[in-house]
């Protein structure tokens, strides 16, 4: 039977909640922590060392972090343009990629500063597939691309064996989202080879032998490709950890599988703000917040209105209330933040009767919260070793470990 972890994605160590999620959790039993350097610009590695802090040595020293490199975004962007880094893929202006040894080794030494640590437990590529990305954008023949990830990934295998016999890792393996792909799938990463590639790899570091240990990959009840990759990895030897377990891809849209209620402070905050924008100065933001209404509906998941608010909403905002009056702003910026947090209730209230209704027949066996029912599907895959959960409240911790009671 799968166990749960504890996913960093969007943890940050400013977030006192966040620290005491991460702390219940750790109180609680639960064993492992799922990181990445670029989680919150590195932000979420630093929340896992506070709560650390807090617990004492005995549970401290049951606790298993594992971490992730690859991507170049925030401060390794930055950091990126005035030293560049070696073998680097751009995917877009924001995000650039590279699984150079170079790189492992500086995100390595980052990653047990930001931690705490002298020893990482396991430390994983993350998405090497952008490589692949970016080889069929060049139109790169399917054999030859492939050739190339495998060299890269060999490369990586050989510096990342080396940090074993450094002692800076006890382990290593690979995040990937295309493990999870159907084999025709031009993005598909194959992942039969992997083993003798990190045989090789121990051999070219001098290694008795190799300490590939672990895959992440995407499964969840809708997308269940990858329980091929789980059943192969663990016919292998080695460890399956899942990730995005509520957050499942279908034809192309995104679906939040959990079951929300509808917020009951919702109109009264919304009627509050109208009221108080209801004059000449503030028309702008009275006619936003009309419109956010009648669209609160319209989002696939929330996601997507996630996406929406920083790239929209909070610029128009911001625009308005840079006119307005000193006397008024503080309960202006008051109201509108109490209607923005109801507002994403709201919305993932919606987003959630729309998943019931499109995935009617994927849950139509399903009497208890959509989370429940995708979440005790995972907990039955014999394959899958860990079910990473971001859980950054902990009442989310004690709801999560209620399901394995």
């Amino acid at each position: 039977m799968s166990d749960f972890a504890f996913g960093t994605y969007r943890v940050t160590a400013e977030n006192p909640l966040h620290i005491e999620a991460l702390k219940e959790a750790m109180e609680s039993g639960i064993k492992l922590y799922d990181t990445a350097t670029n989680y919150m610009d590195g932000s979420a590695e630093r929340a896992i060392a506070k709560a650390m802090s807090y617990i004492e040595d005995e549970k401290r020293s049951k606790i298993e972090i594992v971490s992730k490199y690859g991507y170049i975004q925030g401060s390794n962007l930055e950091a990126h343009q005035q030293k560049p880094v070696e073998d680097v893929v751009e995917f877009s202006n924001s995000c650039y990629h590279s699984i150079a040894p170079s790189f492992m080794q500086e995100q390595l030494t980052h990653s047990l500063e930001r931690l705490e640590l002298n020893t990482l437990d396991c430390y994983l590529i993350h998405n090497p597939e952008y490589y692949l990305y970016d080889a069929i954008k060049r139109e790169l023949p399917k054999d030859e691309r492939l050739d190339n990830m495998y060299d890269r990934i060999y490369d990586a295998f050989v510096g990342l064996e080396g940090e074993v016999q450094n002692g800076r890792i006890r382990s290593y393996g690979i995040s990937s989202n295309s493990f999870s792909k159907p084999h025709d799938a031009e993005d598909f990463l194959p992942y039969e080879d992997l083993v003798t590639l990190a045989e090789r790899a121990a051999k070219e570091a001098g290694s008795k032998e190799h300490s590939f240990t672990t895959i992440q990959l995407p499964i969840n009840i809708i997308e269940q490709e990858g329980i091929k990759c789980a059943a192969w990895a663990k016919a292998n030897g080695l460890r399956v950890l899942s990730n995005r377990p509520l957050n499942a891809q279908k034809e192309s849209l995104m679906f939040r599988l959990a079951d929300y209620e509808e917020p009951k402070e919702y109109y009264h905050a919304l009627n509050e703000l109208l009221e108080l924008c209801d004059n000449e100065e503030l028309k702008p933001l009275y006619n936003l917040i009309e419109q956010m209404d009648i669209s609160r509906h319209k989002y696939g998941w929330i996601g997507d209105y996630d996406g929406f608010l920083y790239s929209q909403i909070l610029p128009h905002i911001k625009k308005v209330v840079e006119s307005v009056d000193e006397s008024i702003l503080n309960e202006l910026l008051r109201y509108i933040d109490t209607f923005l947090v109801e507002y994403r209730k709201m919305v993932a209230y919606e987003c959630s009767k729309t998943t019931r209704t499109v995935l009617k027949e994927e849950f139509s066996d399903c009497k208890k919260k959509l989370q429940e029912c995708a979440l005790e599907f995972l907990l039955n895959q014999k394959d899958i070793d860990y079910i990473l959960v971001g859980m950054r409240k902990p009442t989310y911790v004690q709801e999560i470990l209620a399901l394995k009671s």
